[in-house]
């Protein structure tokens, strides 16, 4: 009898806390409050941060301090055992946005391809998290597109939309919103984010979009920073689906004090904005953490963790979380209540197909579980799905970092040696064809 009162008793914890869902271009908590993500990203190590209890412990008790309540996580292992992790950020009123794809199965801008090996993969992860009423959301893809030239891509990242969509639908899960991270390429901007929203048939978009922008650095502003181009992409379409920031945190000059927070949640982006998650948690070599557990040592030394950052232990914050709490303390947008929200929009319209700007044609359909990409010297009529009519800004944006490798995010150098050479090989390649 004890045990089965126990097991009671911890179950009704784990379902304290409220499901995320979606209506209209918010979320609302099922209470039916308007949810902000205020998180931090956190990918503590390289292959699962949601395993090792006592440490979700030591660092959920600090995030909930200064009001965090996500964390976004890029990489799990779905045959490991969260339950424990999942209930101590549940207990910290703790949200997770987790990515679908592992190490090796994400989508790849440079060979586009949707399989049954990354549908099951991404499936496996859905059926371990599910059942957490603080799994808030999944990525099918994060900054899939990282060039001008990229947009051949974007069908397979909707066609994985599409089909984990229904997945969830086809297993009876709750309805977990599916969305994606973008990486915020200025020539990409609108088009990708109203193609991911766009078609009358829903099955086949996003249920939200989120962007990794780094474009307020220091003493900027609304304007100069380029978020009044991303708040005018939104309200000049009334666009249909939650959006926010995935990850932001420009840490040039540093320390960081995080202005743009005062931006994103008060009344300049609220009523279209949905909050923001920050890069990151733990200090590492890109120097973007706000916490850290010990000095960095030498990695070649005895017992020295292999990049010489200590990724466990008692969690101390660093100026950039002192800096964080004081903006966070004071930004506690409440919003609308879901039952006085009745949202009339309709999805964006697609973007044109433009050549060597947007390469996707309205006139195909999305590519079936099992196709592949191949570019060729073929005629425009043979490209990718989409269509529509939106034009881009000349906003300027960043997508430096990105947690998609290990947690780690990339230099800017090595983005920059990975955009010349996908951005060539799409020039020569020309315009695509399905196989």
């Amino acid at each position: 009898m004890r045990s089965v009162l126990l097991a009671s008793a911890l179950a009704a914890s784990a379902a304290a806390i409220d499901t995320i869902s979606v209506k209209g271009s918010k979320f609302f908590t099922k209470s039916g409050n308007q949810f902000f993500v205020k998180g931090i990203a956190y990918q503590l190590v390289p292959d699962d941060p949601l395993i090792d209890n006592t440490q979700c412990r030591l660092d959920s008790d600090l995030m909930k301090t200064i009001g965090t309540n996500s964390i976004r996580v890029y990489h799990v292992d779905p045959s490991a055992n969260h339950d424990d992790c999942m209930k101590t950020f549940a207990d910290a009123g703790i949200y997770i946005w987790l990515d679908l794809d592992t190490f090796d199965t994400q989508i790849e801008q440079n060979t586009p391809k949707w399989n049954e090996t990354q549908h099951d993969r991404f499936a496996a992860v859905m059926d371990t998290f599910h059942k957490y009423d603080n799994l808030a959301g999944f990525f099918v893809g994060n900054e899939v597109l990282t060039t001008e030239n990229g947009s051949v891509v974007a069908p397979y990242v909707k066609a994985a939309a599409r089909d984990m969509k229904a997945y969830r639908d086809s297993k009876n899960y709750r309805n977990i919103p599916i969305g994606y991270s973008a990486a915020d390429i200025a020539q990409l901007r609108p088009m990708l984010q109203n193609y991911l929203a766009c078609g009358s048939n829903t099955s086949e978009a996003l249920d939200f979009y989120s962007l990794n922008a780094y474009s307020w650095c220091g003493d900027s502003g609304f304007k100069q920073s380029g978020y009044s181009d991303l708040i005018k992409n939104v309200t000049d379409v009334g666009y249909n689906i939650p959006i926010f920031l995935s990850e932001t945190g420009c840490i040039v000059p540093s320390p960081r004090d995080w202005a743009d927070q005062e931006a994103i949640f008060g009344d300049e982006m609220i009523e279209n904005w949905s909050g923001a998650i920050v890069y990151e948690w733990i200090y590492e070599a890109n120097k973007y953490g706000i916490v850290k557990y010990g000095e960095e040592v030498d990695p070649a030394s005895d017992g020295a963790p292999p990049d010489g950052f200590t990724r466990s232990g008692k969690p101390t914050p660093l100026p950039d979380f002192e800096a964080l709490s004081r903006r966070w303390n004071t930004l506690n947008p409440t919003g609308v209540k879901a039952s006085d929200y009745e949202p009339t929009l309709s999805p964006p319209p697609c973007p044109a197909f433009t050549s060597n700007v947007w390469n996707v044609d309205a006139k195909s359909k999305l590519p079936t579980l099992g196709q592949t990409y191949q570019a060729a010297q073929a005629s425009a009529s043979t490209t990718a799905s989409g269509g529509g009519d939106a034009e881009p800004t000349g906003a300027e944006g960043s997508a430096t970092p990105s947690a998609s490798g290990k947690g780690a995010a990339p230099t800017t150098a090595s983005i920059g040696l990975q955009s010349m050479g996908l951005g060539l090989a799409a020039v020569l390649a020309g315009v695509c064809f399905w196989l």
